[in-house]
């Protein structure tokens, strides 16, 4: 019930943001402003990363098949680099048209500007209202960075049309565009490192593969850890293999063994998918002589 009441939240935030960007899109068109039109832009970033947690959360309950066994998780990771490589372009765009106001300085509308910047905070209060209310596993909690982010944007531009309507600056709608252009490109170097690290195959960043090797040896019976790997499949997914030696037991008791080693990877570390291979190094080696 959780799961399907953070797909319903996702679902109507997106609907909220894209709207917050079209309007922010007129809104800058109408006012001139450079600045509001750029937060348009980080606006859409939201709607990808809103759309983004959606598809995990989808495909996280889609089963695994032949040709997957991993099942889906990284459908979500591909859209990431796709939509990182989009906004990365649109924001080179803005920057260099921000340089050229500079040279060219042009005052926007400053009530409209504000207006229609307001008009998109209070919508981002909304969103985060509405992921904050529900299940907030790893990838709303993803998304509500991207909003609290977008928040910041529809803030700076508030203020910025305030001071342009009281000292008719115009080098302040431009400044503000790269502002917030330089916000878009933090969270987009963020979210394209996260990708290709799962792409990668990198050890997950909330995993201590150093602390995770020393819980294991701790455990009754193990004598040593070697060949580990750890990756993730996708957002708050995340694999293990690895040899461990034991020391000389009966099969029932290698079993409790493993029992133990899965209730510590899945508890300490969040890892869910867990591939064990004992070694035992002192067992005797029987030869088949027939």
């Amino acid at each position: 019930m959780r799961g399907l009441t953070a797909r319903r939240s996702l679902t109507f935030a997106i609907a909220i943001t894209a709207f917050v960007a079209v309007v922010e899109f007129a809104g800058g068109y109408a006012s001139g402003s450079l600045a509001l039109t750029t937060d348009a832009v980080h606006v859409c970033m939201d709607v990808f990363a809103l759309l983004l947690a959606l598809i995990a959360a989808v495909g996280s309950d889609l089963p695994a098949d032949r040709r997957r066994t991993f099942g889906y998780g990284r459908i979500e990771v591909l859209g990431a680099l796709v939509n990182g490589t989009l906004l990365l372009v649109a924001t080179v765009v803005i920057a260099y048209a921000a340089a050229r106001r500079f040279g060219s300085p042009v005052e926007p509308r400053a009530a409209i500007m504000s207006g229609v910047a307001a008009i998109g905070l209070c919508c981002n209060g909304i969103v985060g209202w509405l992921l904050h209310s529900s299940d907030r596993n790893l990838n709303v909690r993803a998304a509500l960075f991207h909003v609290f982010g977008d928040a910041l944007g529809a803030v700076a531009v508030v203020v910025g049309g305030i001071l342009i309507a009281l000292t008719h600056q115009a080098w302040i709608d431009p400044a503000l565009a790269l502002l917030v252009a330089a916000i878009i490109v933090t969270g987009v170097v963020r979210v394209m490192r996260d990708a290709t690290n799962v792409l990668l195959e990198s050890v997950p960043g909330d995993v201590d593969a150093a602390k995770l090797t020393g819980h294991l040896q701790e455990i009754g019976g193990v004598t040593g850890v070697h060949d580990l790997h750890v990756w993730s499949i996708g957002s708050g997914s995340h694999a293990l293999s690895a040899h461990v030696s034991l020391d000389d037991r009966r099969l029932s008791e290698a079993t409790a063994v493993l029992r133990e080693i899965d209730d510590c990877l899945k508890s300490h570390f969040g890892i869910t998918h867990i591939t064990i291979q004992f070694e035992c190094e002192s067992c005797p080696v029987v030869v088949d002589h027939r």
